[in-house]
């Protein structure tokens, strides 16, 4: 390819990027830049006849042989490229911050064409071994296409010694000091639910004076949130347990810092041994055993999170705040010694032992090799799915039959006939009827040797210890030990998957592959913003990174497509039947009046289905305002303020500030957001307590309060013609199956807005639609996490808003 290229796009007077030099020392070294330029992305460089062969990675390399990374390759660089970091001024091609991710050498590993790096790279198939800090072993580079678009490979990671099975991200799980500085680029809010840290099993206890080792409680793992004495609990999904809890609550108002405390908490005996069915029922008044919460880190102190510093800083830290309270507990450690505090906790009954490295800093919401649980036995949580008739004919079942979701497929683990009483198998059977289901969740017939099956909805997971893991995928020798209700169904698996990986299909076109579905993606680099210049490659990775936030806002809503297939300013369509989808995508079948058929609506339930969408061009999500579960009920109701052209965004502002005046006087929360276009929607929580009609005239009157503080200024005029130039007040949104842009979602406006969540604090003066894009909004979500999900939860009561508004009158 040579140099040309490279010089062709540079101006080297404006740019600090070294010249275009031939250099044929051919060293085999290599380099792994971190590149945030338009979009942040990885480049590899290796060093190949006089120059650097070059690739676009990006979502960065993996250690993972299951992540197949999309690398885009791109011209030759020099070999003084080797060395380059810094900034390339705005205006250069490539503009932004580069640095140096990982460098070293590479060695070129034999393949059908030899050990000839350049045969094998004309070949589409580079076999390669890196020596760098944190990329290490054995790799393929292998291009997945031809003709146009031969410049897209994979890269792959090799199954050897430095391989790992867990999740790998570039950003956050390299083992060097680049943790640090992510931790210390992440910013906690003390008053919302953050995702805690989170262990990867084991095998084996070692001793390491590198390490530390603290006793595992069987509990509910439990962060506490303390602000000027105000104190909320929450599980590790984000459940509050402020009532059921309300002893540990009280106490932690004692503590006079603003913090927020990570630990677990537990029902032990008089031995101090915990007991989790009783943590379970836990009742103050009649459970036999005491409440305790072990605290054991610590993510936010007095203004100032904690979580860049290392383990042992942070836990220094606990012994002085939790100084004086009963119920709570500093859970201490040994250094070291590992198999020292294992068999002690074995012996004495405990579950095993969480070793943690000393000098690890908190990475929230990731499972992390830094963590990792030790357990004397294997022990798993698995979904009942079912169970057999009891082979005597009795009223109590024979076994429960477990299942664990390998991507949306739910996959058979065995049955588990033993461990619990007889009053146990009594309350699961009351329990179980109640969700009994003609349909067999497995799609497929069970190995169960003549007993008779009864299925259920796959709701509920308990906990079983079992000896080991068949050839065959099953549990061997499972025991009950209890259900949970601390986790969720989906997050059931032997082994989940969250990150995206490009693979192959039969027609060389690209896919990405999330949690075991495989999206199709085309025409990535199609610009579907061009005054911004950001493609449909943005979108998806948006939707990508942020799928996390936006989901619960879209599972079990059916979806209004609109799609732009070929951008903003060329024609678009609204889709809501569906009918020639893959077969992993859920559809509802609705009822439609209009059309007098029934429509196969498309539900959003998953990673895979955000991203095909997008594939699609669904730029924005329109999802209803009520699930399937209770379509006629809304989940929430939506003050619509609908700017006409005349207005400025100053002027929405000021409607939006009336709206909240209104609001408080009937004491309910409303919660804002941008629209994405050029206005705001004030969405209040209903959860699904009135009907559509309800929750239109409840609207409408709030509107009709904010219209008499801003006569001049607002109408509810609905047409056009009669707006005059006012700001309409729109309440008609909240119909049945009328759709609104997701909190979280795109919009097809120049420069890629985001109906982005707001806090009513930040509507003021200055506030600008295009403050929050596709480039802004994941940064704002990792410092502020998901301020909107109120909308989700507790609903309001009309009667008690209708009061207070009478009573203001």
């Amino acid at each position: 390819m040579g140099l040309n290229e490279y010089i062709k796009k540079r101006e080297f007077n404006k740019t600090p990027e070294p010249p275009g030099d031939l250099d044929k020392s051919n060293g085999l070294r290599f380099v792994i830049q971190r590149h945030q330029a338009r979009h942040l992305h990885y480049d590899l460089r290796l060093e190949m006849e006089g120059v650097l062969k070059s690739w676009a990675v990006p979502k960065g390399p993996s250690l993972n042989p299951t992540d197949k990374r999309l690398a885009i390759m791109t011209e030759d660089h020099p070999v003084k490229y080797l060395s380059f970091q810094g900034t390339i001024p705005k205006g250069n091609y490539g503009a932004g911050v580069m640095s140096i991710w990982d460098q070293g050498t590479y060695s070129v590993l034999k393949s059908e064409v030899g050990s000839d790096p350049v045969k094998q790279l004309k070949n589409g198939d580079l076999k390669i071994e890196f020596f760098g800090e944190k990329i290490k072993g054995s790799f393929a580079l292998v291009r997945t296409a031809r003709g146009e678009e031969k410049n897209q490979w994979l890269l792959i990671k090799k199954t050897d010694k430095y391989a790992t099975q867990l999740h790998y991200d570039a950003e956050i799980f390299a083992a060097t000091p680049q943790s640090k500085t992510v931790a210390s680029e992440i910013s906690l809010n003390i008053d919302q639910f953050v995702k805690p840290m989170l262990a990867s099993p084991a095998k084996n206890i070692f001793k390491d004076p590198q390490w530390v080792f603290e006793l595992k409680w069987d509990g509910y793992r439990m962060l506490s949130h303390i602000k000027n004495g105000e104190v909320s609990l929450y599980s590790r999904n984000g459940v509050m347990y402020n009532t059921k809890f309300a002893l540990l609550q009280n106490e932690l108002q004692n503590i006079p810092h603003n913090c927020i405390l990570d630990g677990e908490v537990v029902i032990v005996n008089k031995q101090g041994k915990p007991n989790f069915q009783k943590l379970q029922k836990y009742d103050p008044n009649k459970t036999v055993g005491e409440l305790r919460y072990y605290v054991f880190d610590l993510l936010h102190l007095n203004g100032h999170d904690t979580i860049a510093l290392s383990l042992l800083e942070r836990k220094s830290l606990l012994p002085d705040i939790l100084e004086g309270l009963k119920h709570v507990y500093y859970c201490d450690h040994i250094e070291g010694m590992g198999p020292t505090l294992y068999n002690r906790a074995i012996a004495a009954g405990m579950e095993g032992v969480i070793a943690k490295k000393a000098d690890s800093t908190y990475t929230p919401g990731y499972r992390s090799e830094k963590w990792l649980k030790i357990k004397d036995s294997t022990t798993e949580e698995a979904i009942i799915c079912g169970y057999t008739e009891s082979e005597s004919g009795g009223s109590i079942f024979g076994s429960l039959i477990l299942g664990m979701y390998k991507g949306e497929k739910l996959v058979y683990v065995g049955n588990c006939g033993s461990g619990f009483s007889n009053k146990e198998q009594r309350e699961l059977l009351k329990k179980l009827k109640a969700i009994e289901t003609d349909i067999n969740p497995f799609a497929k017939k069970l190995p169960l040797k003549g007993r008779i099956p009864h299925f259920v909805a796959p709701k509920l997971i308990c906990e079983v210890k079992f000896s080991e893991w068949t050839k065959n995928g099953l549990m061997r020798h499972p025991v009950y030990k209890s259900l949970r209700n601390d986790k969720e169904p989906a997050e059931i698996s032997p082994q989940t998957v969250k990150e995206g990986s490009v693979s192959n299909s039969k027609k060389n076109s690209s896919t990405l592959e999330v949690d075991g579905f495989h999206v199709p993606l085309t025409n990535l680099e199609k610009v579907y913003w061009p005054d911004a210049g950001y493609t449909k490659y943005d979108l998806i990775d948006y939707y990508l990174n942020i799928s996390d936030i936006i989901l619960p806002y879209l599972i079990d809503r059916p979806q209004n497509l609109h799609r732009h297939p070929n951008g903003i300013r060329n024609a678009s369509f609204y889709q809501k039947d569906n009918e020639t989808l893959p077969e992993w995508v859920k559809t509802e079948e609705i009822y439609s009046k209009s059309s007098k058929k029934n429509i196969a609506y498309l539900l959003c339930q998953n990673v895979a289905t955000l991203l095909y969408m997008a594939n699609l061009g669904c730029i924005e999500i329109n999802p209803w305002n009520a699930t399937i579960q209770n379509l006629e009920r809304p989940t929430y109701t939506v003050i619509d303020i609908d700017p006409s052209a005349k207005n400025t965004f100053e002027d929405v502002i000021e409607v939006a500030l009336a709206v909240k005046e209104v609001l408080d006087i009937a004491n309910i929360e409303g919660y804002p957001k941008t629209s994405g276009s050029s206005g705001l929607h004030i969405y209040i929580p209903l959860d699904n307590k009135y009907s559509f009609e309800e929750a239109r005239d409840f609207t409408k009157l709030l509107c009709y309060f904010v219209q008499e503080k801003l006569p001049k200024f607002t109408t509810m005029e609905r047409a056009l013609t009669k707006r005059k130039g006012k700001i309409y007040l729109d309440y008609l949104q909240n119909r049945r199956g009328q759709t609104l842009a997701a909190p979280y979602c795109v919009r097809p406006k120049e420069g890629a807005p985001v109906s982005a969540p707001l806090l009513w604090s930040e509507l003021t003066s200055g506030l600008s639609i295009l403050d929050f894009t596709i480039k802004t909004m994941p940064e704002r979500i990792k410092k502020m996490g998901d301020i909107f999900s109120p909308v989700l939860q507790t609903g309001i009561s009309m009667e008690a808003a209708i009061d207070n508004l009478n009573s203001e009158k």
